[in-house]
């Protein structure tokens, strides 16, 4: 409809980029889902997609249109420091190998060691958790961090392991809450003190626990739209 109005630009901006963990093809006959819907923005007319924490950040590369990914780091971040934690004794957890990267950058930012959790896979929604690779939780307030929780099982399972390797506090912090099937009855169960997600979805009255925390992201893509019509820099705002 913008196209056919004679817009000049076009910029789809997409908080949650549905499909994204479809980026391979992991198994026989599966679709690569994240590239037919990167497909179907394009040739609806976008010039330019505007996304946030993609799942995998090679899903930039299935555009044919420039595409600025923005991160809900600093909201997260931010929003931690300002709760009064004891600084000496927080520690960054990723709750799993995959997630290492993410996890290196909040640590450097919040200055705390790292720990990993080390969890074998059984199945798509369903993980056994092993042990934890790094510096020790003990005593510590932990501090996880991922793109998204779905069903919750990683989240939880990481939880129980922080928590039996003596953990004083867990927190879980994600910039997309899905919180799907089972999520709100694991989040309920598991030894979590305060989860955090941002409002790039919206979340729902009944899955809105007491112990979640909805950031708004609002300001930081009012940002990245700005700079884009002003043709500056978005990855400035990062760094």
């Amino acid at each position: 409809a913008l196209k056919r109005s004679s817009a000049k630009n076009v910029t789809a901006v997409i908080p949650y980029f549905g499909y994204a963990r479809q980026d391979r093809k992991d198994a026989g006959r599966v679709p690569i889902t994240a590239k037919l819907v990167a497909n179907l923005i394009t040739r609806a007319g976008a010039d330019r997609v505007l996304a946030m924490d993609l799942h995998a950040a090679q899903i930039q590369g299935f555009f044919d249109v420039p595409v600025d990914h923005l991160y809900a780091a600093p909201v997260l971040n931010n929003h931690l420091q300002s709760i009064d934690l004891p600084a000496d004794d927080l520690i960054v957890v990723s709750p799993d190998v995959g997630g290492i990267k993410r996890a290196v950058g909040h640590g450097q930012r919040l200055n705390a060691p790292l720990a990993i959790v080390d969890k074998r896979r059984v199945s798509a929604d369903t993980t056994t958790s092993a042990n934890i690779i790094g510096a020790s939780v003990e005593g510590k307030v932990a501090l996880m961090f991922d793109d998204m929780i779905s069903t919750a099982g990683s989240i939880c399972s990481a939880a129980e392991v922080l928590h039996n390797h003596g953990a004083k506090q867990i927190f879980a912090a994600a910039t997309h809450g899905l919180l799907v099937g089972p999520a709100v009855e694991r989040l309920q169960a598991a030894p979590l003190s305060g989860i955090i997600v941002t409002d790039s979805i919206p979340l729902a009255q009944e899955k809105n626990l007491p112990n979640i925390t909805v950031l708004s992201v609002a300001s930081l893509l009012g940002q990245a739209i700005k700079r884009i019509h002003r043709n500056e820099s978005v990855s400035m705002m990062f760094q």
